[in-house]
């Protein structure tokens, strides 16, 4: 029997620290020694089919005879329709007995393929093919699924039973499992079903950007959506109305909350899966990527004992994280903080957090108006969508208290307009707010592949970055994006906030709030020193931080 362990060592060049490291970590938490090995960087997962070849003494899957797979042939083999919910393909049958067939797949240890074949009595030769491979074959053997629809698509709304039955059924449990784990290993922080034609397109939104990663047949399409809606704690036969659940899960021995949407389209229901990791966000300034400059700023505004402050972006632009490292800075045992919020996303230990409930009345202003009297000294909303929430923040900043919250406005002077429009009254938001911070997130470049920007010069001029440079002592370094396996060959990897901030000061508070307000707002702003989201994102990738395409894209 092969020692696995001196094959990695001494034939994949796993160090014997790495190696004992990673046995350690098996031996508390369990978990294929491989996988372990790859999460700490020790072994790059382009090896695996490699590592899986020797282990097995089985042959790898060519790149030739890849190109050769011809969809047909796969649909020929029943047996695909349950395998290829476990990543394995029948390429060819063998003659030596009734059931037994040439498979290639990326996962040979399997659990679940491997008790399907032995429940059924079905003998496998495996060849061992690349996880790209696999996800290749995987998305044409679904694209090519349109003929007939069986009758799980036929099922009528009253047929409950049989539909919870579908829904707990290995097949299905085993093709969302998977679906879930790629997704968290991709970074993704959403994960969307979207009905096209009678099939499901999966896509990944990974660092903000949706991309592609698989296709649902059509026979799996109601079971999958069936069991989102049981976990979420949905009615499955109601079609007709959005529906919004929560599902609660350990993956990896990380405990994972997931948001589940469903909205009725014209062809069917689509389904968004947002992942909460409470262990993958670090509440840190330090995280936020701020400048210099404004990172000062922003310390001395959240150290004030009243007034409002306030952050501006649309949904998905990270205000929630940077509301919940504003608070986290101050986080002690001499400050009550509590939070209005909906939903609560994250919790934060030594914050009160208070979910509202807007189906019985319990909205922002109802909730701020309780929690005034819970003498708190720093008060968070998730969002000032009314007039009588505007009116209460700020009279709650004028009596003593520090207010955080949002309003979705495309930057900063236009907050004040937005507010004004809600029905806010002019001297209210000049004495009470002390700062208002637009941001959006650009995605960072990857720092194991970028490379120096060829076009740096003609760059340099078309965007006028020398005196941006040299007004923040900045020496310019643009980079390109690649691609590599860390970035899954986007060239990009994780996100970085780009900021505009604008102090409330006397000289912005005696302008007119009028239709000439943001304008004014701005070029006083930048008279002073400060920057827009468009210039902040320059400065970032002067730095070699991101790219100019990246910064356009966001905030062009």
């Amino acid at each position: 029997m092969i020692d696995v362990n001196s094959l990695l060592h001494q034939e994949f060049q796993i160090s014997q620290t790495d190696l004992d490291k990673a046995l350690t970590f098996q031996k508390k938490y369990a978990g294929r020694l491989e996988h372990i090995l790859i999460n700490m960087g020790a072994l790059s997962e382009d090896l695996l089919p490699s590592f899986y070849a020797k282990v097995l003494d089985v042959d790898i899957f060519e790149a030739d005879n890849f190109q050769n797979i011809e969809i047909a042939t796969l649909k020929s083999f029943a047996v695909n329709n349950e395998l290829s919910a476990f990543n394995w393909f029948v390429i060819e049958k063998l003659e030596t007995t009734e059931q037994h067939y040439l498979a290639i797949t990326s996962d040979p240890f399997s659990v679940e393929a491997n008790q399907f074949l032995s429940q059924n009595n079905i003998l496998v030769k495996v060849k061992v093919a690349s996880e790209e491979q696999i996800q290749s074959i995987k998305v044409l053997f679904a694209k090519a699924d349109t003929a007939d629809i069986s009758i799980v698509e036929e099922l009528s709304d009253l047929e409950e039973d049989r539909l919870r039955e579908l829904a707990g059924e290995a097949p299905t449990v085993n093709l969302l499992n998977s679906l879930i784990s790629r997704a968290l290993k991709a970074r993704a922080s959403d994960m969307h079903l979207e009905p096209i034609g009678n099939r499901y397109r999966v896509r990944f939104r990974i660092d903000g950007v949706l991309k592609e990663a698989d296709w649902i047949a059509p026979r799996m399409r109601l079971p999958v959506a069936s069991r989102l809606k049981i976990l979420s704690g949905m009615d499955i036969a109601e079609k007709r109305r959005p529906q919004d659940g929560k599902i609660g899960m350990k993956i990896s021995n990380e405990d994972l909350d997931i948001r589940v949407s469903v909205l009725p389209l014209h062809d069917g229901e689509s389904i968004v899966m947002r992942f909460l990791r409470q262990d993958a966000i670090s509440y840190s300034m330090d995280m936020l990527g701020l400048s210099a400059d404004i990172e000062k700023n922003i310390r001395e505004d959240i150290a004030k004992t009243a007034g409002v402050i306030l952050l501006t972006g649309p949904t998905g632009s990270g205000k929630t994280t940077t509301l919940y490292t504003f608070l986290n800075a101050i986080n002690d045992e001499t400050i009550k903080i509590i939070t209005l919020e909906d939903p609560v996303e994250y919790q934060i230990e030594g914050i009160n957090q208070v979910q509202i409930q807007s189906s019985i009345g319990f909205d922002f202003a109802a909730g701020l108006r309780s929690i005034v009297r819970q003498d708190p000294d720093v008060i968070m909303l998730g969002e000032i969508r009314d007039k009588e929430t505007a009116q209460v923040a700020m009279q709650s900043a004028l009596t003593g208290h520090l207010v955080f919250s949002t309003v979705h406005t495309n930057d900063a002077s236009s907050a004040y307009t937005r507010l004004l429009d809600l029905g806010a009254e002019e001297y209210l938001l000049n004495a009470a707010i002390i700062s208002i911070i637009a941001q959006r997130l650009v995605r960072k470049l990857c720092v194991h592949c970028s490379q120096p920007d060829t076009n740096q010069d003609a760059n340099i001029v078309k965007y006028n970055l020398q005196p941006l440079a040299d007004a923040y002592g900045s020496k310019i370094q643009l980079h390109t994006a690649v691609g590599c396996e860390h970035c899954s060959n986007t060239g990009y990897r994780g996100r970085i906030g780009i900021i505009e901030y604008l102090r409330c000061d006397d000289a912005i508070k005696t302008l007119p709030k009028d239709e000439n307000f943001p304008t004014n707002a701005v070029r006083l702003n930048q008279d002073r020193g400060g920057r827009t989201l468009l210039q902040d994102g320059f400065i970032k990738a002067i730095d070699g931080q991101t790219t100019i395409e990246e910064v356009i894209r966001v905030a062009g």
